[in-house]
């Protein structure tokens, strides 16, 4: 586990250092400390953990366009599990069960991940996601992809 996050961490480190004025680990934090996620921080987060080179300039208009996000989202709205669900199925090419395969949509995409065990306990779909979560569903995405 500690290694999953030192690698996740890593590359958090080395891809924001391009993109920001703020060091890496300044912004790694204020993350970690951010009560809710906005579409934009998520977006850029979880595509450079997914490694989708073609994110990097706008990560959140590319999950929008790849329809990865809804397209009424803002950029800088609070983030909703149900649609990170549907972005980190999207962006980590998750096949999923049959009625995902068919719609792609954020309500199949949540019951999903809940199924493969990245989103755990009792939580609501439409509640807003904090840093540390976010961080901790993209290391289980990253996890169930080493294995």
């Amino acid at each position: 586990m500690k290694l999953r996050f030192f690698i996740l961490f890593s590359l958090f480190l080395t891809i924001t250092c391009f993109l920001s004025a703020q060091s890496p680990a300044e912004e790694f934090e204020n993350l970690l400390n951010t009560q809710t996620v906005t579409y934009a921080q998520a977006s850029r987060f979880i595509l450079e953990a997914a490694e989708v080179p073609a994110a990097l300039d706008d990560a959140f208009q590319y999950a929008v366009e790849h329809g990865w996000l809804p397209r009424y989202a803002g950029s800088n709205d609070e983030a909703r599990l149900k649609h990170i669900a549907l972005l980190l199925a999207g962006a980590f090419d998750i096949k999923g069960g049959l009625l995902y395969s068919l719609t792609k949509n954020s309500r199949y995409a949540y019951r999903e991940l809940k199924y493969i065990n990245v989103i755990q306990g009792r939580v609501a779909s439409s509640m807003p996601v904090s840093g540390e979560r976010l961080v901790f569903y993209v290391n289980r995405m990253l996890a169930r992809q080493e294995n």
